[in-house]
């Protein structure tokens, strides 16, 4: 694993080059643990599991055809689950509708920090229960992102894009004896700021 992570971000930076434009974006976010597209309603009829994630990013435009590179970091709580933070890469393709309107689609690998926010307790060799909860589980996480853009522009030279994404991710080893592979669900509403560069 360590060695695709390595090669992964390696192939990402040597592409730096052939990119046009590069962008910072903030987004707040929402998460709930269900399967793959099973929580979408959800979002919007049970109690919200806030967040946000900062990202970096690279793309290629062309006439209605953009290929895109995003870090993302970002944090979240999810009340009697746990704290999480995710660390990853994804890249993907974004289609121009129309002059404004865009949607994207992209695929990620990345770390996951877990934090359990009950009690995590554990015999020790008297046979009493201890605290165990520690600092957290490091685990992997593969994300699976739809999103929808409204590109603008003000002073005439400055572009900024509002966003709104759904990412499907798989969280990776929960608890093995019974959750080995956790999937959630992530509603994202932010907006990515293209710095000043060479076009």
């Amino acid at each position: 694993m360590k060695k695709f992570i390595t090669g992964l971000v390696l192939l990402l930076s040597l592409s730096v080059s052939a990119q046009k434009k590069q962008y910072i974006s903030f987004a707040f976010t929402d998460n709930a643990s269900a399967f793959p597209f099973g929580k979408f309603a959800g979002f919007f009829n049970e109690p919200v599991h806030a967040g946000f994630e900062f990202g970096w990013g690279h793309v290629k435009e062309k006439n209605k055809h953009d290929w895109f590179w995003e870090l993302k970091a970002g944090y979240f709580y999810h009340q009697f689950v746990q704290n999480g933070i995710p660390i990853y890469a994804t890249g993907g393709y974004r289609y121009r509708i129309v002059k404004h309107f865009s949607a994207d689609v992209s695929l990620g690998v990345g770390y996951f920090h877990s934090i359990a926010t009950t009690a995590v307790l554990k015999q020790n060799s008297s046979g009493e229960y201890v605290n165990a909860k520690g600092i957290g589980r490091p685990q992997v996480m593969v994300p699976f992102t739809l999103g929808a853009n409204y590109d603008f522009n003000w002073n005439n030279t400055q572009q900024g894009r509002i966003f709104l994404e759904y990412q499907q991710r798989l969280q990776a080893p929960f608890v093995n004896s019974y959750v080995p592979i956790l999937p959630y669900n992530q509603l994202a509403i932010g907006c990515a700021y293209y710095l000043p560069g060479k076009k």
